[in-house]
């Protein structure tokens, strides 16, 4: 390899990015297991630690659709979720198996650089994304706020983006289990499954509080609705709230994409070296796992903010109206696209 590379330009970065040592021997099982646990600990709470600062906004929440797959949660720590590292191992993954950048991952000083310039790149998009949160408004207008908490917003974002950065390659180097990604993802998940099944938050729809878990509503209509079919009804079918059928559809769901992990084709394998030396290579059904989802949400969530945004501000422009028209969701001020291209 001779001349310039754009790799080579990461190297005085280097030293300014933190990093997780590889640990020099193997991790014993326990000790794996108590560093996800506290992975997932500092998670939840970051998850729901709210950002100093903000103020009551009913702005519209561009990414509302996207939060669960992306680990996100509004107003919170974890604002960002893990869209900048997503977005920024996408953007690599593409540059080097299209040979836009030169890269030779057998190499051990390629592989850290090409590391370094993937955590650089999810430094920059999630100053950049904290940056466009503050600036349009989705904490509160810039000038209420005042410049000094406006800071302070993109500082918190920013540490809270590395601080994920940083614990997925904990858990990527061999001191935890598996990805930090999946792992953020699955609990943001289970965490909203197990609040939407027995939340003992009462809503007022219009018709009376009604608690918002499923299980906690339907025991609470079979007790207190002296009909009990339409309190089974009610229970299974409610509208705008989390109802049993949601429930069931989810476990079902769960269970298929469980009992198809197992699924694999065996491809034969022969040698052409040695003759008669055969085997078989399995491969997976779900051979790409969650990728292709997490980065479609990670790519959508990007579009959809950026859509939202210009929109906003620019709503008469035919331009900005190609992309996406949003309209304000009846009953809340949460917007929609009705039409373009998101």
């Amino acid at each position: 390899m001779s001349g310039l590379r754009f790799l080579d330009l990461v190297k005085p970065f280097t030293p300014l990015i933190p990093e997780i040592a590889v640990p020099e021997t193997k991790t014993p099982f326990q000790q794996r297991l108590i560093w996800t646990g506290v992975t997932l600990l500092i998670f939840l709470v970051m998850s729901q630690m709210p950002l100093y600062g903000i103020v009551s906004s009913d702005t519209s929440d561009p990414l509302y659709w996207l939060r669960m797959m992306m680990a996100s949660n509004r107003g919170t720590l974890m604002e960002l979720g893990i869209t900048p590292i997503i977005s920024s191992g996408m953007v690599f993954q593409l540059l080097a198996g299209t040979h836009l950048i030169d890269v030779n991952l057998d190499l051990k000083a390629d592989r850290e650089l090409y590391q370094t310039a993937q955590k650089l790149l999810a430094i920059i998009l999630s100053f950049g994304q904290a940056c466009v949160y503050v600036l349009t408004g989705l904490y509160g207008q810039p000038s209420d706020l005042g410049a000094g908490i406006c800071v302070l917003l993109v500082v918190q974002l920013l540490t809270a983006a590395l601080i994920v950065i940083l614990l997925d390659e904990l858990l990527q180097k061999g001191y935890g289990l598996g990805s930090g990604i999946s792992l953020f993802i699955a609990t943001n998940i289970c965490e909203s499954i197990v609040w939407k099944a027995f939340s003992p938050t009462t809503i007022n729809t219009g018709r009376g509080p009604e608690f918002e878990g499923a299980i906690i509503a339907l025991v609470h209509l079979l007790v207190t609705w002296p009909n009990k079919q339409l309190a089974l009804k009610e229970a299974f079918y409610r509208q705008n709230l989390p109802n049993v059928m949601n429930l069931i559809a989810t476990i079902a769901v769960f269970s298929a994409v469980i009992y198809l992990q197992g699924f694999r084709v065996e491809i034969p394998v022969k040698s052409s070296r040695q003759r008669g030396m055969r085997g078989s290579y399995p491969v997976r059904l779900f051979y790409t796992s969650n990728m292709p989802i997490m980065l479609q949400s990670a790519l959508s969530s990007n579009v959809f903010l950026v859509s939202q945004m210009l929109y906003s501000r620019f709503s008469d422009n035919l331009l900005v109206k190609m992309i996406g028209v949003w309209e304000a969701r009846e009953g809340s001020s949460q917007m929609l696209p009705i039409s373009g291209l998101v």
